[in-house]
């Protein structure tokens, strides 16, 4: 149990949020905001931006005063960018996504739903026309909530052009159901159902963790990654 100074004389959860937001803050170690593109351009363009929250905490019950006097209990303390560095939208709205895609292309992005109108902004910045909501991950077990209890997070599909030709399968279903795993970390079957939907088509993963088969990976994270791996070779 972490120990507060000054506890019991008004305290607020959140001037022990900012302690540990000075500790815990994850930034980007680059000169640059964002890695370098890739040259190639792509037919499918699957991003998972790493949505800013102007420093919003997350808490429970142990956040309000009431339920926890004094702050005896440690209390629970969640934020994206403990996790990951995150940007807020007019920063991501400088990234050239429109340089990596095809005249006919689709952009599959990730929303949180705070975050919706933002992402399709987004969206129309990068060169795309909001289309429709490709999935709907239910994580099978909900966030605390202002309003409702959360429990789905959204696909959002953007179109340039055409839909990319050929077709691959035309059944995929808009709703999956798999149980929240890692921070923000998507189900790989997204990924999959979209290498069902367009096959042949070429494709990159946007602010990537890794590396999927049969695609290229963008982003801080996997750029990381890979540098850590050539270091231990």
């Amino acid at each position: 149990m972490t120990t507060w100074p000054n506890t019991g004389c008004g305290m607020s959860s959140y001037a022990i949020y900012n302690e540990k937001f000075k500790d815990r803050l994850i930034e980007n170690p680059l000169l640059e905001i964002f890695p370098e593109l890739p040259k190639a351009k792509y037919a499918i363009i699957y991003a998972d931006p790493p949505w800013h929250y102007n420093g919003k905490m997350q808490f429970d019950r142990s956040g309000v005063s009431k339920e926890n006097p004094g702050w005896e209990r440690d209390i629970f303390i969640s934020s994206a960018c403990f996790k990951y560095p995150t940007l807020p939208t007019r920063e991501l709205k400088k990234l050239p996504v429109e340089r990596i895609a095809r005249d006919d292309s689709l952009l599959f992005m990730w929303s949180t739903n705070p975050h919706l109108e933002q992402a399709i902004s987004l969206g129309k910045t990068w060169g795309f026309e909001y289309k429709t909501v490709a999935f709907v991950w239910n994580k099978m077990n909900h966030n605390p909530g202002q309003y409702t209890l959360s429990y789905c997070e959204l696909c959002l599909l953007f179109k340039r052009g055409r839909i990319p030709q050929p077709r691959g399968a035309r059944n995929i279903k808009q709703l999956i159901e798999i149980p929240r795993g890692a921070h923000s970390r998507k189900p790989a079957e997204i990924a999959e159902r979209i290498t069902k939907m367009f096959p042949t088509q070429s494709k990159i993963e946007l602010f990537a963790r890794n590396r999927r088969r049969g695609w290229d990976a963008w982003g801080l994270e996997n750029l990381l990654h890979q540098e850590l791996s050539l270091a231990a070779d």
